[in-house]
């Protein structure tokens, strides 16, 4: 199977909420002593995304 890839276009607010949700997350599990490794992966993909500026072309029609 190959891996896919996904993008999504979010702003600074929505990337600052996802990082403190994944991060909260993680606290969780330590506190309940479960692994952490599946929101380790996503959390650092998160943080280390590149950011592209695009603009949006909106067409009559």
């Amino acid at each position: 199977m190959r891996n896919s890839k996904y993008y999504i276009a979010i702003d600074k607010y929505e990337r600052r909420i996802i990082i403190n949700i994944l991060n909260n997350l993680r606290n969780k599990l330590i506190a309940d002593g479960r692994y952490t490794d599946a929101v380790d992966d996503v959390l650092v993909k998160v943080v280390n995304a590149p950011i592209k500026k695009f603009k949006v072309r909106i067409t009559g029609g």
